[in-house]
């Protein structure tokens, strides 16, 4: 065999490994992109930022998060002076039953006190509470302060999420982790200790 028969022979090894690989690569493609999560699942995990700064004293926003309703209420003074004449009637008004991350773990459970931000479920059968304002009708009591009652099974929650004693719920609604961007910015998602998600 004569070099140059070499030389054409490497060269032909060569251009075939090279359209194989690639060849390989086209039919491997679909398979692994098929492996990555979709958009979709993608955004229901991740952070969610939302713009609080037009909402009015006592309004709540709704928001998804992995693919769950957060509600962010804005608290009057008066609502967070309740706290304190409700406590007799809450199960867990520390907060030591439930879950909330540590800078939340207060009568008020948020970073704000003026700002409640809430997975919007009931905890005990994953029914959503309705939001029921002093003002609005209802036939909850003249003592009701204001909160959110299911009307599934009957637990009540006030405007901090603690549960009222005697009720099915057995604990607090969920404080979801969040932060402060801004006083009109949060990011529903991150902690802002760690940064995790």
């Amino acid at each position: 065999m004569t070099d140059g028969d070499k030389d054409k022979r490497r060269f032909l090894l060569a251009a075939t490994t090279t359209v194989g690989a690639v060849g390989f690569g086209f039919a491997v493609w679909p398979f692994l992109a098929s492996l990555k999560p979709s958009a979709r699942t993608q955004a229901a995990g991740a952070p969610v930022e939302v713009d609080i700064g037009k909402l009015e004293d006592g309004q709540r926003l709704i928001v998804e998060w992995r693919g769950k309703p957060v509600w962010i209420v804005k608290r009057t003074k008066q609502m967070l002076a309740d706290f304190e004449t409700l406590a007799p009637k809450l199960r867990d008004i520390k907060s030591d039953e439930s879950i909330q991350p540590d800078y939340a773990k207060n009568i008020n459970r948020s970073i704000k006190p003026e700002y409640l931000v809430v997975v919007g479920i009931c905890t005990h059968l994953g029914c959503s509470p309705s939001y029921v304002k002093t003002t609005d009708t209802h036939d909850l009591g003249e003592s009701w302060k204001g909160g959110f009652f299911c009307p599934c099974h009957g637990s009540f929650f006030d405007l901090a999420g603690h549960v009222y004693s005697g009720v099915p719920a057995p604990t607090n609604l969920v404080v979801p982790p969040h932060t402060y961007l801004s006083d009109t910015r949060i990011v529903i998602g991150i902690d802002p200790q760690s940064g995790a998600v």
